[in-house]
């Protein structure tokens, strides 16, 4: 199970809209015109008992726990996954490739390959490190012990089973800095629509984590995604610079919008490994 992976949107206070809501368990197969009105329901692996999950790679030195390592503890992770289409793929590549010229200690987020490295192959660039999913974080990283798994996938089954399809719109190049000040990340952020509907599922997500003890999500959430990260507080740095290579990039004939992206909401992954 190296992850709990299930299909859920935002919880709506009306039950009649069945036409757009998602099943909470597995079903025969349905009419396909029925099929086209919801999400797919969440898969029966979700509550797989804990023995099944896979454990996590750590090969990058450079990586930093957001919590100490403690043994028997499991990392939980809650997410929005996304994908980010062709066409703002290779506009974002055009202008990574200018970005990471300047900040070359970049990574692309989860493959952890210096950006750099990747921008030598217009190929490898669209594919790797923008063409792989993204996340869309409702809660913190927290470390949990076996015995909350069963609990906490209980709850966010319900809390979360039967939500709306809404679209998301990703529309500015952000900057952020974890907690701890140990890693920088580059990111899209979502500043409109999809907003108040995201805002929602991490308030959910957070009243699950207070009832087991985790620690909440921010306190005013900037939902984003991360495309790459750098170790240490390079905020000032990665401002300018980014600002500045947007500033070339559209005296370049490219263009804000033709980095703007909009995706429809597809799903929640709960994620849980050893760590």
């Amino acid at each position: 199970m190296e992850a709990l992976v299930s299909s859920y949107g935002e919880s709506s206070s009306s039950d009649s809209d069945s036409d757009s809501h998602v099943n909470s368990v597995r079903v025969e197969q349905e009419e396909e015109e029925e099929k086209s009105n919801r999400l797919p329901p969440p898969p029966l692996d979700l509550l797989n008992p804990p023995n099944s999950l896979d454990c996590l790679q750590t090969g990058n030195g450079s990586r930093v726990r957001s919590f100490p390592h403690v043994e028997g503890n499991y990392a939980l992770h809650v997410s929005i996954p996304v994908h980010i289409p062709s066409t703002p793929g290779k506009e974002l590549a055009r202008l990574f490739k200018r970005i990471a010229c300047v900040v070359p200690d970049l990574y692309v987020v989860d493959a952890d390959i210096p950006l750099n490295v990747l921008c030598k192959d217009d190929q490898k660039l669209e594919q790797v490190g923008l063409g792989r999913e993204f996340h869309i974080s409702l809660g913190r990283t927290v470390p949990i012990r076996v015995h909350q798994i069963e609990s906490i996938v209980t709850m966010l089954r319900q809390r979360l089973q039967s939500q709306k399809r809404y679209w998301i719109d990703f529309s500015k190049l952000e900057v952020f800095v974890n907690d701890d000040h140990t890693r920088t990340f580059l990111s899209l952020e979502i500043t409109s629509r999809g907003l108040a509907e995201i805002t929602k599922q991490i308030q959910s997500v957070n009243e699950i984590y207070r009832l087991h003890n985790l620690p909440e999500f921010y306190k005013d959430p900037r939902p984003h995604i991360s495309l790459a990260w750098a170790v240490g507080d390079i905020n000032h740095l990665l401002k300018r610079h980014v600002e500045e290579e947007m500033r070339r990039y559209c005296s370049n004939g490219g263009s804000v919008q033709k980095l703007n992206f909009t995706c429809q909401f597809s799903g929640i992954e709960c994620k849980i490994r050893l760590w």
